[in-house]
């Protein structure tokens, strides 16, 4: 593949364009777009051209740029996370009628957790997790659960690597609470995200014993019933497993 003259290829672009739109935003300029990829504007130009042509992007009028319908058909129809999404729903939807909280389905994307589905109560507390969304594992209780699960030279490697940007978490610390949660089988962070929320996740284990993904609920503060929630939690969790395994 072609190099430009700063040496990234034209792959490394291609995905800087469409890495451009951060979460929530659904429509840039065009300048904004070769702004933030790092682009000239003619390369930006050509490249979202281009990518218009197959779809994966929309070009409108006045130098307007869209995700493309045919980038979000080709990301769900082979997904990974489609069968665990499909396998989790039920349990998910039993979860929220039960509990009548927020549910939250995510799995390790590096040192983060990447959430691939959630259903929402209405008139609860603030859900931050969003679709396709990320958040740190040491500020997630999905994160936790899914990292505290995880082979100890991984988690080894995370600890080597991590780094708070407030400065006010160490490595000490999250070590501690992965340790907690893999001996309780449960992550659980109180106001971290959001000061009036509670955040609980088990994990989804496959059958070597290691965490896929973690399933989650977003509580007030004020409504946390960990002996009700967590083996609920845990019962939906074993049964994503089993459908998994199927």
């Amino acid at each position: 593949m072609a190099n430009s003259a700063s040496g990234d290829s034209v792959v490394d672009r291609v995905v800087r364009v469409i890495a451009a739109f951060p979460e929530g935003v659904t429509t840039l300029q065009l300048a904004e777009v070769a702004e933030r990829a790092s682009l000239p504007l003619s390369t930006a130009h050509r490249l979202v051209r281009q990518l218009s042509d197959h779809g994966l992007l929309d070009l409108g009028p006045g130098g307007t740029v869209r995700l493309g319908l045919r980038l979000w058909e080709l990301v769900n129809r082979n997904s990974p996370t489609l069968a665990l999404r499909q396998a989790a729903m039920p349990f998910m939807e039993d979860i929220q009628q039960v509990l009548n909280q927020n549910v939250n389905l995510a799995v390790l994307e590096g040192w983060e957790a990447l959430f691939v589905e959630r259903l929402s109560r209405r008139g609860s507390v603030t859900n931050r997790a969003q679709v396709a969304g990320r958040m740190p594992v040491h500020i997630s209780s999905a994160g936790l659960a899914l990292m505290a699960h995880q082979p100890r030279e991984l988690q080894a490697e995370y600890l080597r690597h991590f780094e708070d940007p407030s400065g006010k978490v160490t490595s000490d610390v999250v070590r501690h609470l992965l340790a907690e949660s893999a001996r309780q089988g449960y992550a659980q962070l109180a106001g971290v995200v959001d000061p009036d929320t509670w955040g609980i996740a088990v994990p989804v284990m496959n059958g070597k014993r290691r965490a896929v993904a973690a399933l989650g609920v977003v509580v007030p503060l004020a409504e946390v019933r960990l002996q009700a929630l967590v083996p609920a939690l845990q019962t939906a969790a074993r049964g994503i497993s089993r459908r998994l395994d199927e």
